[in-house]
């Protein structure tokens, strides 16, 4: 399960006990357990409760659904054998990287065997004339960075969270880099996948996905006018009143755009003179520029803790993420609905963008006992996500189907769609054994 990687051009919070349930989940046999234990040996096997209880959920507001036993595989021959064996047994398969994601993909819906992948985080080859590495899918992106950062090489997606790198390329993961260095799709050149029942395959990565823009007319102007921005991000002004208050900065509250330009000094002062420019037409009221490296990592530390210092707003409660995708032409008119749709709804929510590729998630709060918010909340991203559709967008930008989104794919693919992918995943999976409970 090794991922070829190519660089960029420059290369709970919530409580979870009493939220746990153990659903449909049958009871592995003792038998079963002992064979697990003779493939990857007994101390990477665990059915200790509280281990479960951790790896049956991610960060969203989804109900823990435990596994009924947790595996750690060293190697790619050890996933091939765990496969073949819960195959063969009829018992469902749930891979497990870093817990980020925001979807409850990880969530043993119908119990099985977790395989826990972040023992299997070597890097196996770097070729800095190839601009690409082998990895291991544990492998995170910051330990990645680490790793290469003496080749003068980097990776550039950067969702956030230190996610493992199977776990990006499995939601299809941004980033605050993606305007100039695109997406997971356009950074894995291939993958070797473990199929059900222990084959191996080898496959090219997909082609790069529609490209769109930004979150307001000034980003739109800015890379209509080919102005080089390495990075962009949009903050309205609930998200900069939270990232103020949870990271110690003193930054205007009002809607806001996070740039980053790479050059020369000259051509530096070239660009950062062309953004003011168009900003100003636009109507932007003040500027701040950070030149010293420690301000510049002080401002996209507060962009990465985003997702915290929202939750900080409420404590005690959960974080519901929405994450559309719309077209270049769009962007500007569903910010401006979804910001009065907010406003009506009474949620308390704030707006984030990785507006480089035109994605932007609200990040709203809910409370997990009030049953009329929770109700509120999921209507409120249901009618953002068709919004996005009717303008010719996405459901998903990057996190994901998991639990969340499974009619609002169905809206976006159509019957034919659903079909094929159906007759895919039946040619894969014929049992469907390999995460079940999720759209596929």
């Amino acid at each position: 399960m090794a991922s070829l990687l190519r660089a960029a051009v420059t290369w709970g919070l919530f409580p979870w006990r009493g939220y746990c349930s153990r659903g449909t989940q049958g009871k592995l046999s003792t038998d079963f357990v002992e064979t697990l234990k003779a493939v990857v040996g007994s101390p990477h096997v665990s059915t200790a409760a509280s281990v479960l209880e951790q790896h049956g959920h991610d960060e969203s507001m989804h109900r823990c659904q435990p596994p009924d036993v947790v595996v750690w595989p060293q190697n790619v021959e050890q996933v091939s054998q765990l496969a073949a064996l819960c195959y063969g047994q009829n018992v469902p398969i749930i891979p497990f990287g870093t817990g980020t994601g925001l979807e409850g993909g990880v969530c043993a819906v119908q119990g099985g065997v977790c395989i826990n992948l972040t023992h299997m985080d070597r890097i196996l080859e770097l070729n800095p004339e190839d601009f690409s590495v082998v990895v291991e899918p544990g492998v995170t992106r910051k330990a990645l960075n680490t790793y290469v950062r003496d080749s003068g090489l980097w990776f550039p997606v950067d969702p956030g969270a230190d996610a493992s790198l199977c776990g990006m390329a499995a939601t299809g993961a941004s980033g605050t880099n993606t305007v100039r260095y695109g997406t997971m799709r356009d950074n894995v050149l291939n993958l070797e996948v473990v199929l059900p029942g222990g084959r191996l395959l080898h496959t090219a990565g997909q082609s790069r996905h529609f490209r769109v823009q930004a979150a307001v007319d000034s980003t739109i102007h800015i890379l209509q006018a080919a102005v080089p921005v390495a990075r962009i991000e949009f903050l309205d002004d609930v998200m900069m009143d939270a990232c103020n208050k949870y990271s110690n900065l003193n930054c205007s509250v009002a809607p806001t755009l996070f740039l980053e330009f790479h050059g020369s000094e000259q051509a530096l002062a070239e660009q950062l003179q062309r953004t003011e420019e168009i900003a100003l037409y636009n109507g932007a009221s003040h500027f701040s520029w950070a030149k010293e490296a420690e301000q510049r990592s002080q401002l996209w530390a507060a962009r990465h803790n985003a997702w915290y210092a929202i939750l900080a707003l409420r404590p005690g409660c959960k974080g519901y993420a929405t994450d559309v995708c719309v077209p270049i032409s769009r962007l500007p008119e569903i910010l401006v609905q979804t910001k009065e749709d907010l406003k009506a709804s009474g949620i308390t929510g704030a707006i984030v963008g990785h507006v480089g590729d035109g994605n932007f998630h609200c990040l709203l709060l809910v409370d997990p006992e009030d049953a009329d918010e929770i109700h509120r909340v999921k209507a409120f991203a249901h009618q953002l996500g068709r919004r996005a559709l009717a303008l010719r967008g996405t459901c998903t930008g990057e996190h994901g189907i998991g639990l969340g989104k499974r009619q609002l794919l169905q809206e976006e693919v159509g019957t034919v769609g659903m079909e094929t992918m159906w007759q895919l995943k039946a040619t894969l999976d014929p049992r469907g054994l390999m995460n079940p409970g999720k759209m596929l």
